[in-house]
């Protein structure tokens, strides 16, 4: 749904046009120099060969030291499965827990990606609303769980809403989960973009909850790599080795420059990091109180990641030119056809009353792309 967007703006540029674009899902930072000088000594060391197919010792090393370090989390190397990015590591977790006709359980709004991969590995997505927040409730998981049902597909920070779980949330979550007897797939690539308070893993609420959690993560967000494709997961050990076995068949082993340079970038500096998250978090600011400064447009601002969604509820059926917002889709294309602004229709992701927004972009583009939606907006009729 999203791809007539991306092409028209694509097109657009491609004629020299000034089009400033919201949709990013990638930083807009370059990858930290350190990562790419190992990257260069990875090629001068001769490191092009094939590697495990779980990953080099050595990176599986470092993740678990990154989770131990950072929460506290006991894995070995052999709980840890390296991939061609966090998505090929949801592929590799849904073909290793699904039976044809299991159910995941997949909040709204969701990654357009996740229904796809349960469906996919034969599963059946099951779409569960969120609240004011987007965010979900124990209670309500409880209620949408079934005796097919084989997994909760969690991401926080959230993309698309940047929604973040708090702890006691968590641990709610964790006792219906375990009371199911079902898995927790716990996205986590955006762990370190939260800017008020802290990231709470769910595998950190007790050994059981842990052993029931398939932790999701990667390089692409925290470290600017998202072209590198390396992702990885944390598990129990027996879902390790039956994903490293499809893993083995379907890709062999993931890059072996990106994996070198992906174990300076775990074990290196974090200045980068830091720096990163605290110019998202300006612009996180920015963007917000603009939006809320446009009649008929309102936001909630997210905690983490870096995307906004955009309520457009209030514009839907007004006209511009004559021609009406039914929804998102139709909102994302006139404004694009009128403005050159490029923003991703919430349908594509389970809510049609949204827009997302990504503030991936600079201050400047924020601005400047802002002023072309209020003029847009102020238009309709």
């Amino acid at each position: 749904m999203t791809l007539k967007i991306s092409a028209m703006a694509k097109k657009m540029r491609s004629e020299g046009r000034d089009v400033i674009g919201f949709g990013a899902g990638e930083p807009d930072f370059d990858t930290p120099a350190y990562i790419k000088d190992a990257a260069k000594k990875a090629l001068d060391l001769g490191v092009t060969k094939y590697t495990p197919a779980s990953g080099m010792p050595a990176l599986k090393q470092a993740v678990a030291d990154r989770m131990k370090r950072k929460y506290g989390l006991d894995y070995a190397p052999g709980d840890i499965v390296v991939s061609n990015g966090a998505k090929h590591s949801l592929f590799n977790i849904c073909a290793a827990i699904l039976n044809p006709g299991d159910e995941v359980i997949i909040p709204v709004p969701y990654w357009v990606t996740y229904p796809e991969l349960v469906r996919i590995n034969d599963g059946v997505p099951i779409f569960l609303e969120s609240d004011q927040t987007f965010k979900v409730s124990a209670q309500s998981i409880k209620a949408a769980i079934t005796d097919k049902t084989k997994a909760l597909l969690l991401n926080s920070p959230s993309n698309p809403c940047g929604a973040v779980y708090t702890q006691q949330e968590l641990r709610e979550i964790a006792d219906v989960a375990l009371e199911a007897g079902i898995y927790v797939i716990s996205d986590e690539i955006y762990d370190e973009l939260i800017y008020e308070g802290e990231h709470t893993s769910i595998a950190t609420l007790g050994k059981d909850i842990k052993e029931a959690t398939i932790i999701v993560n990667g390089m692409s967000k925290t470290y600017a790599m998202t072209g590198w494709r390396i992702g990885y997961t944390a598990s129990n050990s027996v879902l390790a080795k039956v994903m490293g076995a499809y893993q083995s068949h379907a890709a062999s082993n993931p890059n072996s420059i990106a994996q070198y340079a992906s174990i300076e970038g775990l074990n290196g500096p974090q200045d980068d990091v830091v720096a990163m998250k605290a110019a998202f978090d300006k612009r996180r600011k920015l963007l917000c109180g603009l939006i809320n400064d446009v009649d008929g447009l309102s936001c909630s601002v997210p905690k983490g990641a870096f995307y906004v969604m955009m309520n457009i509820s209030a514009i839907k059926g007004k006209a511009f030119d004559g021609t009406p917002i039914g929804g998102s889709l139709e909102f994302a294309e006139m404004l694009l056809k009128n403005t050159l602004t490029a923003v991703v229709p919430g349908v594509a992701f389970g809510a049609d009353d949204y827009v997302r927004m990504s503030y991936a972009v600079s201050e400047d583009n924020i601005t400047k792309g802002m002023a072309r939606i209020k003029e847009f907006v102020q238009s309709l009729r």
